[in-house]
């Protein structure tokens, strides 16, 4: 017989951590690879070096299952309390078993519910609002929520391939939600979209039927990242700024009464453009892309673990994360911490 569903108070986020490889793959190391040039890539990006797995040796998992660790560490959970795992990724180690099985297995959670979910770069996001909605609707009271990536596996490093290259790096982040008796923790507002009408975008052609109408069939392409990039920056830029506007009128807050604004890293001028668009100081709207670029499910929890290792997210206070990519997928999440 199962046990009845248990009413929630609150939901505070009570642990983060991160991992990242060792390797640094710098605008100058690029430049040895492609037909390139530092001063370009900071001049449109805002990048100046990414993380990269060693191919063949690191997997998502590995650095799922540290980030993990650390978040529980923090958390002060034990494995065994872990509920559920949800990992954000589009590069998981194989069809199957998933990422969160793995990663399940080796913290030690024992029959904890598991599953991958793929929303790109809005990942992470649409991971922490599912995770949120089980909590209250289903009764979890501990759950693990992980954004993990090794996209650099996608990615051609010759000049065939260098608009998407210079963009990705690798890394991993993990939250650990739990019940609370504080009302006032947990989510406020919440939204999730897609449109994949221009999925054709930004995609990964795995075989020649993949391709899109009216996009050259090139076997050269197969296997890795197919990004229109004017695209896809008109897309962020236009859907950014409307995101956090209506996510606000959700909460019936105005843009200061959010302490953190945690984005998701694309592109440096997308971020700048949405700072300037709310009047937002530089230390409420939050960079790191420059060190560690796009890291498609990773970056906004990478960024989150940052921001409050350095002491500037405190109890009390208001945070959005937000994200934006393939699918074309983004959405918001707005929480009392």
């Amino acid at each position: 017989m199962s046990e009845p569903i248990r009413s929630l108070s609150g939901i505070q986020i009570a642990g983060c951590g991160s991992s990242l490889p060792e390797r640094r793959l710098t605008n100058a190391d690029l430049e040895t690879m492609m037909d390139t040039s530092g001063e370009w890539i900071v001049k449109r990006t805002g990048i100046h070096e990414r993380r990269m797995h060693e191919r063949g040796v690191e997997t998502t998992s590995r650095f799922a299952v540290e980030a993990s660790g650390k978040a529980l560490d923090e958390a002060g959970v034990a494995p065994e309390e872990v509920e559920l795992v949800i990992v954000a990724t589009m590069s998981a180690d194989m069809p199957t078993p998933s990422v969160s099985c793995v990663v399940a297995a080796e913290l030690g959670t024992g029959n904890a519910g598991a599953y991958d979910l793929n929303a790109a770069c809005s990942g992470f996001v649409f991971a922490l609002n599912t995770a949120h909605a089980l909590m209250r609707d289903a009764g979890y009271r501990t759950v693990l929520v992980v954004g993990a990536d090794l996209v650099t596996r996608f990615c051609d490093y010759s000049t065939f391939g260098r608009g998407a290259a210079i963009l990705f790096g690798d890394a991993a982040a993990s939250v650990v939600l739990r019940a609370s008796d504080d009302t006032g923790t947990g989510l406020i507002a919440q939204a999730m979209h897609s449109d994949g009408g221009r999925a054709r975008h930004l995609y990964i052609p795995r075989v020649g039927c993949d391709f899109f109408e009216g996009d050259e069939h090139d076997e050269r392409k197969l296997g890795s990242i197919q990004m229109n990039g004017p695209a896809v920056f008109k897309f962020a830029v236009s859907t950014f700024p409307k995101l956090i506007a209506s996510t606000l009128e959700k909460a019936g807050l105005s843009p200061d009464e959010v302490d953190h604004y945690v984005c998701h890293q694309s592109n440096q001028r997308i971020l700048q453009a949405a700072r300037d668009r709310f009047g937002l100081p530089e230390e409420k709207l939050h960079m790191n892309i420059d060190r560690y670029g796009n890291t498609v499910a990773a970056s906004v929890p990478l960024l989150f673990d940052e921001i409050l290792r350095n002491g500037e997210v405190h109890e009390g206070q208001r945070v959005m994360f937000l994200g934006f990519g393939a699918g074309l997928t983004w959405g918001s999440s707005l929480w009392q911490i």
